[in-house]
């Protein structure tokens, strides 16, 4: 396979990456320019670099430290990382698969199966009553058996994990990040609100 086809596949793979898996699902416009422009310039470094006497793993090795930088210039979800490394991974590919002798069709597959992966690992059929959310209780929990059973109450659901992050005797409240997984249908009126409610608040702060 010629690098122009490389470079195409790339085009191609991210297309569908961004505009055919996330931002369906996840609607953040603002990331789109960060996945293209992010994969269009690794690619555009990482063809440089194979047709030069420079090193691969230096090139590697700066975009190690460039991801870091731009992931720590903003909050990001951990699907968005995923995403965001995704987008890295098939410019490297595209980028450095010509010198692979089994790039006529191993880069392809390899790309082929980035998107598939993150396609099938964030579909909504996948664990879809599975949430999780950080949620203030107006009550100062010490027990942990009796702050479950109070969530489990609460959100109508059956609570897997619940971690304590603060606990304010004062104000009379307890801070707690809980996994829990949504009874079918729901155990009491108005659950399912208070569940869209929370999963509406996640979306704005992500």
């Amino acid at each position: 396979m010629t690098q122009l086809l490389l470079y195409a596949a790339d085009l191609v793979a991210v297309g569908v990456l961004t505009f055919g898996v996330y931002f369906p699902r996840h609607r953040r416009r603002d990331l789109l320019a960060a996945f293209l422009g992010v994969n269009v310039g690794v690619l555009a470094v990482a063809a440089a670099l194979s047709t030069s006497s420079v090193g691969a793993g230096l090139g590697l090795g700066l975009f190690g430290v460039l991801s870091i930088i731009r992931l720590r210039s903003t909050e990001l979800a951990q699907h968005e990382v995923a995403f965001y490394f995704a987008a890295l991974a098939l410019g490297l590919l595209g980028g450095l698969g010509s010198g692979t002798a089994q790039s006529e069709w191993l880069i392809p597959v390899l790309m082929a199966l980035i998107v598939t992966v993150m396609w099938a690992s964030g579909h909504p059929r996948l664990f879809r009553r599975h949430r999780h959310t950080v949620l203030v209780v107006d009550r100062a929990f010490t027990d942990e058996a009796a702050l479950t059973a109070h969530l489990e109450g609460l959100l109508g659901a059956r609570v897997h994990q619940v971690t304590v992050q603060r606990v304010d005797l004062v104000d009379d409240t307890t801070l707690v990040d809980v996994r829990y997984e949504l009874a079918d249908p729901p155990t009491r009126p108005g659950t399912a609100d208070l569940h869209e409610r929370l999963s509406a608040d996640a979306g704005v702060r992500r």
